[in-house]
């Protein structure tokens, strides 16, 4: 019998990650297999949390299931599209229709769709840093250039406008912008926003907005569609979606809204749709669950102020964070993470993966090392806030006491 060739991995996979679900979760499970409860903080899935969606949505998916057999429409089902195309024009952009919407298996998938239709090789995509990676790993895979723009953590972790200035060349394509941003919990105001759209204008870049934790804000922090600020002369296209807001990660139900110059964006718009037409159509059982969810009773709102568990466990991690010594945390002001930074002149790591494998090992606690959201140094991680109280003060003590053998 002669040598067996070696199946490899697709070269266009070399410089993709997704740390987030990398050898860090590996571990964690092979501990898991070993008797060890771990507690995970590392993926912002309410639904392990004992967070559940509003019955209505429940029973509307439910209610549909017999018409749901079939594929639906490649760009969605028309209900969907129509109530995701009001509930921007409710919020000013007036100029939405139902075709400027394509609904999605999550945003994930979308983010995916648009890439591939959008970038060519080569392309350079402005990403922020840090960022929800998927962002960097899609444009990587799509054969574009990730380059990565610095957000301030001096500043509120707000986008450093000279900063990306500086990295616009002319094979620069488009301007990422995540906000309310995982990993830092940032809330850009309106002066922000239309900053950064004015530098897309500026330059003609594309805007992608990744805007899925829009619901999530706190002590009075406001939502600003980046698609306002384009108007009608920058085409943004905006994701958002159900999975955090609504608690129904699972259902896969998210959406893309087109807006701005639609007659200089022909082509893509093709090619996004012939993309669309080949994975045939999004979830048709979770497409339900969209208009009565924008147009139902908005319980999100009682978990944001003072007193529901959003609110509550964000302020809890945030300042038990900042009372560990050598660690500081910015106060999150939407989604559901803090992204804490560890003093390297009190803690001297080399290897944030490493470090979080070695608390994970100590303290049965999963975490996300800094670098994994393309940070560049090795001094952060994240923490998602959805345990209730009593059981964050017990991992951020953990994580304390952890610390304390590593000052």
């Amino acid at each position: 019998m002669g040598v067996v060739r070696q199946i490899r991995q697709s070269k266009k996979l070399r410089d993709v990650r997704y740390d987030v679900r990398g050898p860090i979760l590996v571990e964690a499970q092979r501990l898991e297999a070993e008797g060890h409860r771990i507690l995970k903080l590392n993926i912002g899935n309410p639904a392990p949390f004992g967070f559940e969606a509003p019955e209505a949505i429940l029973a509307d998916v439910t209610h549909h299931l017999h018409e749901s057999q079939g594929y639906s429409d490649s760009q969605g089902i028309y209900s969907a599209r129509t109530a995701v195309a009001q509930y921007y024009q409710s919020r000013g952009l007036v100029h939405t229709d139902v075709e400027d919407v394509f609904i999605g298996n999550g945003v994930s998938e979308l983010i995916s769709m648009v890439l591939q239709a959008f970038v060519d090789d080569g392309n350079e995509i402005l990403v922020p840093a840090p960022d929800y990676p998927l962002w960097t790993g899609a444009v990587t895979l799509s054969g574009g250039i990730p380059v990565h723009y610095r957000c301030d953590e001096e500043n509120g972790w707000m986008p450093d406008l000279e900063d990306i200035e500086s990295k616009i060349t002319e094979n620069t394509h488009a301007l990422v912008i995540i906000n309310p941003n995982n990993p830092t919990g940032a809330v850009y105001s309106k002066e922000m926003v239309e900053a950064l759209v004015d530098i897309a204008r500026r330059h003609e870049l594309v805007v992608f907005a990744d805007e899925i934790y829009e619901k999530i804000l706190f002590d009075g922090a406001v939502h600003h569609h980046a698609a306002t600020a384009a108007g009608g002369d920058v085409l943004c296209l905006t994701f958002s979606g159900l999975s955090k807001a609504y608690r129904v990660c699972g259902y896969r139900a998210g959406w893309v809204m087109i807006s701005g110059p639609k007659e200089v964006a022909e082509e893509f718009l093709e090619g996004l749709t012939l993309i669309a037409n080949m994975r045939m159509c999004a979830n048709v059982p979770a497409q339900h669950a969209i208009q009565t969810a924008l147009g139902g009773y908005q319980s999100i709102n009682e978990l944001i102020v003072p007193g529901g568990r959003f609110y509550e466990q964000a302020m809890l991690a945030d300042r038990l964070l900042n009372e560990i010594p050598g660690v500081s945390s910015v106060r999150p002001s939407g989604a559901l993470y803090c992204f804490p930074r560890l003093d390297p002149d009190v803690y001297h790591i080399e290897d944030d993966q490493q470090f979080v494998i070695d608390l994970l090992r100590a303290k049965k606690i999963l975490v996300t090392h800094g670098t994994g959201f393309n940070w560049p140094e090795p001094d952060h991680f994240r923490l998602v806030t959805l345990p209730d109280v009593e059981m964050l003060e017990e991992a951020i003590g953990r994580i304390g006491e952890f610390l304390a053998t590593r000052r």
